[in-house]
């Protein structure tokens, strides 16, 4: 699937995403947030495709909400039950990496921070600025960016809505790989593969694993884990992990 606000790429078992407005900054607006869930709905529902990328067209990633065109009387950039750009509400299943180039700022920001992993270029700039426009970062950035970064840093950008650069987001500990402009996404492309290489059913255990435990308490951490655990360590995967280790070869993941 291809339309003419959102790009799609299939590399091996990576679905590369691109967000392509670049006239307005890959600014979202209702035709985007349709096409994005899509994509990730494909994403989520195809077997051969174990991992998605989301970039932007034109050297940066998203400018955010299109205010223009929702000025102008456009529809809310949404869809039901996934929010904001059609994911901020509810991500896919799959592991999703940002390579962000250039400006990724108010939803914008708030797509990087739905994603399991950002990739920076130097030039880029993270931010929520919504406070300057009588606004409140409403699709995710609040909620989240305390959990990437110290609160303290969290309510600095949040409060002053001034953004940070790439560099200051990796000494936070909110990016997971810098690189020189113009190699975010060759960069993510590179940690894909490194998931991509893992067995399909224990990387999936392990993204839900992390994403719920938040909410977990102390004491019923382990029981909520053990179903999904075990199911995963009796797989056939499993047992083909264990067989490659002792034969010192690669393993061959058939997924059940």
């Amino acid at each position: 699937m291809n339309s003419s606000v959102v790009g799609l790429r299939q590399e091996g078992s990576v679905l590369v995403v691109t967000l392509d407005r670049p006239d307005v900054r890959n600014a979202i607006n209702k035709d985007v947030a349709v096409a994005l869930a899509a994509a990730l709905a494909e994403l989520d529902a195809r077997s051969d495709l174990h991992v998605g990328i989301i970039t932007g067209a034109g050297g940066t990633f998203c400018s955010g909400m299109d205010l223009k065109a929702f000025a102008a009387g456009g529809d809310e950039p949404a869809v039901e039950g996934l929010g904001f750009a059609g994911m901020c509400e509810a991500p896919p299943r799959k592991p999703l990496i940002a390579a962000v180039e250039g400006h990724a700022v108010a939803g914008g920001f708030e797509i990087a921070l739905a994603c399991d992993l950002i990739v920076a270029a130097r030039n880029a700039s993270f931010g929520l600025p919504e406070v300057k426009r009588g606004l409140v970062a409403s699709s995710g950035g609040l909620m989240r960016l305390p959990r990437g970064v110290s609160r303290n840093i969290a309510m600095e950008m949040a409060l002053t809505g001034d953004p940070i650069t790439a560099e200051q987001a990796a000494a936070y500990g909110m990016v997971n790989r810098l690189v020189e402009p113009g190699e975010a996404l060759g960069a993510a492309m590179k940690l894909a593969a490194q998931i991509d290489a893992n067995a399909p059913l224990a990387v999936a255990a392990t993204k839900r694993i992390v994403d719920a435990s938040r909410t977990w308490r102390d004491e019923e951490m382990f029981a909520l884990q053990r179903p999904i655990a075990t199911a995963v360590n009796r797989s056939a995967d499993a047992r083909e992990g264990a067989t490659a280790f002792a034969q010192k070869r690669e393993p061959v993941w058939q997924g059940r």
